[in-house]
């Protein structure tokens, strides 16, 4: 018998916003297949609000693979030809190609077939049988996708028989048009929380940090510590998020490129601190798969924030990224850049720094 079991992802990560003096303006919605809030702040909060849910929906619109004439369904069923796509599209794109391409394929938005195989789409979740995963590996290869610009206009291809999802890159890259949208209007401090993902603007109101609350992946409504924060990006990727079970195993959906199946990688989250959405976005997926060892490796090479103090205690974060690895043997791996940012909770875990070097 088969059970599905599903944590709504605004439980991931718990906003704290005491301290904050305005009143804000707040919204809850449904939109890309989670539940999404919205917390704005001063004189152009509504006017940021509006614009925020309907960039939201266009986006949306845009992304949803399932949904036929949307943009990335005409990419996927254009058979090799050349799609026209926007700004927006490209940069997921090239964000995700460059990932892919330096974590040797862990990430890859070409595994959506597969995706949909293990039933993560639609609902009717099973275990595909080993020649069905063969079938569609020879698809499953991210380097074949290419984007350009031409005649005053964005372009991408793929290999016919190939099908993209930008479900590790879009929620992040949305949080980012959202905020980049706020600020436009004047808004300069607002919190969003995406599902597992939370984006912040500027500081609180009171010119104090943000408090956000990491999820414990073992206890839904406990935290395994405090994030405090300037204007960042703040992203989890978890197995706990969405699984299956069958005949006593569970299978999550954060794929393996390489075996398409359910990553075996000895870690329950990644917590991706990054200045930019979609990039955090990406960096969540892509180091869930390499596991502990290989995301140090990663963090060593291309990681790290560029500090610099906005307030007395909080960073405004730069270039590079931050993390926090929940491992399977109840560790907690911290990159030595959330030193004196993170506040460890009350919990069973054994919390870990990690340096660049040994």
């Amino acid at each position: 018998m088969k059970q599905m079991k599903r944590i709504f992802p605004l439980l991931l990560l718990c906003l704290l916003l005491t301290g904050c003096r305005e009143r804000p303006v707040q919204k809850e919605i449904f939109a890309m297949d989670t539940v999404m809030s919205f917390t704005v702040y001063g004189k152009h909060a509504v006017d940021g609000l509006n614009a925020a849910i309907l960039q939201i929906n266009q986006v949306e619109r845009l992304l949803d693979p399932e949904l036929k004439g949307s943009t990335i369904w005409q990419f996927n069923h254009a058979e090799g030809k050349p799609v026209e796509i926007s700004p927006f599209i490209s940069n997921m794109l090239l964000t995700a190609g460059d990932v892919s391409a330096k974590s040797g394929g862990a990430l890859a938005l070409s595994v959506y077939p597969a995706v949909k195989a293990w039933g993560f789409i639609d609902g009717n979740y099973t275990v595909p049988d080993a020649a069905t995963l063969e079938s569609l590996r020879p698809f499953v290869d991210d380097s074949a996708v290419s984007c350009w610009e031409g005649e005053g206009a964005q372009w991408a291809q793929m290999p016919a028989g190939m099908e993209l999802s930008f479900g590790a890159a879009a929620k992040g890259a949305a949080a980012q048009e959202v905020i980049d949208t706020l600020r436009d209007v004047g808004v300069k401090s607002a919190i969003l929380s995406l599902g597992g993902n939370v984006q912040t603007l500027g500081l609180k109101p009171d010119g104090t940090p943000w408090n956000i609350a990491v999820q414990d992946p073992n206890a839904p409504a406990g935290s395994l510590g405090i994030l405090s924060v300037g204007e960042t990006a703040v992203v989890t990727s978890g197995s706990y998020q969405r699984y299956f079970e069958q005949d006593g195993r569970m299978y999550h959906h954060i794929l393996d490129p390489q075996t398409l199946s359910p990553a075996d990688s000895g870690l329950v989250s990644v917590t991706i601190v990054c200045r930019d959405g979609a990039l955090a976005d990406c960096l969540s997926t892509a180091l869930f798969v390499l596991g502990e060892d290989g995301a140090i490796d990663y963090w060593r090479t291309y990681g790290g924030l560029e500090l610099m103090e906005n307030t007395a205690s909080a960073p405004y974060l730069g270039g590079g990224f931050e993390m926090i690895l929940v491992t399977t043997d109840g560790r907690a791996v911290i990159s030595s850049g959330l030193q004196g940012y993170f506040t460890p909770g009350e919990t069973d875990y054994t919390y870990q720094y990690i340096q660049y070097t040994d």
